[in-house]
């Protein structure tokens, strides 16, 4: 057993709320360099003298890492210290950030994001697990709630944000806003954490096994982002497979998976990728629908998307409690269904709908993923090893993080055949349907793995 995660924990009768904080902090903060830099990409080209295609990798570059590098990034942090480790991932991504803001020419703006997906893939790991060491078991529930609502919100709100900044202060302003938070993060993780064990460097096999599944998540992300508009999509999943495969059956790989199946996890993991695909694949259709075939304004239309986080921030604590007091299972069965049943509702979606029509179904679709969220963190979360938590953690993310990108390629997809914006929400509604019974039946548990699959480092 590893002594760091003993004394990383929370006491009998005590909770570091505060830690709790920092880490809902960091994940509003990481996910919202996931789509605030988007807005800033004309402005981008037009300060650098570059193409909007040379632009663009301001978002990938910080994306591509960022996917890539979670699994690795949880098998690494489940064998060092959690408050170096927390202190290193954030004093990095807001020195990039700063490295970002002054870039002046192209190539130095996309080695800092670059750089900052490497650090932006360690917080996404290290949140979960800094939300559940720092409460006792009976409050992971509330605890988890707090990174997994404060963590999207950060996404469909980095638009927005990034929007008011570009027009008052200029693309730079995109990157120094996540400075603050990542110095109150700092300073409080510092002050708050107790010591538990340094940093180390990845050995030799390790660093093998991060560049092949990087390489082949890499391949995958880049496949479901071009699926809308290159035929050549195709070809980077057949790419993808050779270097996944030889990890999944190496000495990398077979950890992860063997954890997974000794906890029963594989359907949590479905329902976590099929409520994100879902969602994604809503929030593309409704937006575009909204300004391309209504004429509806950008302003109206951002407000009317807002519904959807304005449920999902109201109902997040409320399913953190819940599930502390009646059981993880059920409150994140139900939080899918009230999300598969507001997606249902737009399904139907036409000309000529007015907003407020819109606007409140996307709030029950927000609703349900606010009360699903912890919830389901702290179900995958709570059955982990306690050895492999970091790992479980970037497995849950991982999924997540594909939905995501996938949502919106499958719901083009669908849009182009079906010639209606009904196909793509037909296609975002069966996924979230598809949560439900994967949420509602746990896996049946298998005889444990051998002792040293479990336990033993990389």
């Amino acid at each position: 057993m590893i002594h760091h995660e003993q004394s990383g924990r929370a006491a009998p009768g005590e909770d570091r709320w505060l830690l709790v904080a920092v880490a809902g902090l960091l994940s509003f903060v990481a996910m919202l360099d996931m789509n605030i830099v988007n807005v800033a990409l004309a402005d981008i080209a037009e300060g650098l003298h570059v193409s909007a295609a040379t632009a663009q990798w301001a978002v990938l570059a910080y994306q591509l890492p960022v996917v890539a590098l979670l699994l690795p990034a949880g098998r690494w942090l489940d064998g060092v210290g959690t408050r170096s480790a927390v202190l290193v991932a954030t004093a990095g991504f807001g020195l990039c950030s700063a490295l970002a803001a002054v870039a002046p020419w192209a190539a130095w703006l996309i080695a800092a994001r670059l750089a900052q997906g490497v650090f932006g893939a360690a917080l996404f790991v290290l949140m979960p697990v800094l939300a559940m060491r720092s409460v006792r078991p009976e409050a992971r529930g509330r605890a988890m709630s707090v990174p997994a609502t404060l963590g999207p919100l950060g996404a469909v709100t980095g638009p927005a944000v990034g929007g008011l900044l570009l027009d008052r202060f200029g693309w730079h302003a995109v990157f120094l806003v996540k400075i603050p938070f990542c110095l109150l993060a700092l300073v409080v993780a510092w002050r708050a954490m107790p010591g538990d064990g340094r940093l180390r460097r990845p050995d030799r096999r390790s660093s093998a096994d991060a560049l092949l599944v990087a390489t082949g998540v890499a391949a995958l992300l880049l496949a479901f982002t071009l699926a809308s508009d290159d035929p050549w999509w195709l070809l980077l999943v057949c790419a993808a497979v050779p270097p996944l495969w030889r990890w999944l059956r190496g000495p990398g790989g077979r950890p992860v998976t063997g954890v997974l199946r000794v906890s029963g996890l594989w359907r949590a993991h479905g329902a976590v990728l099929a409520l994100a695909a879902g969602f994604a694949a809503m929030h593309y259709v409704v937006a575009l629908h909204l300004q391309r075939d209504d004429g509806v304004s950008a302003t109206t239309t951002g407000l009317v998307v807002l519904a959807f986080p304005l449920g999902m921030g109201l109902a997040g604590p409320l399913g953190g409690r819940l599930a502390d007091g009646y059981g993880a299972r059920p409150v994140a069965v139900t939080g899918a269904a009230l999300t598969a049943a507001g997606l249902l509702l737009l399904v139907p979606l036409g000309d000529g709908w007015p907003p407020w029509q819109v606007a409140w179904r996307l709030a029950l679709a927000g609703v349900g993923m606010g009360l699903n969220g912890g919830p389901t963190q702290a179900l995958v979360m709570s059955s982990a090893p306690p050895d492999r938590i970091a790992t479980v953690g970037s497995t849950v993310q991982l999924a997540r993080s594909l939905g995501f990108t996938l949502g919106p390629a499958l719901a083009t997809a669908a849009w182009g055949t079906g010639g209606a914006p009904t196909a793509g929400l037909a296609l975002a509604a069966t996924a979230a349907c598809l949560a439900v019974p994967l949420l509602a039946l746990p896996g049946r548990r298998p005889a444990p793995l051998p002792e040293q699959t479990v336990t033993a480092h990389h």
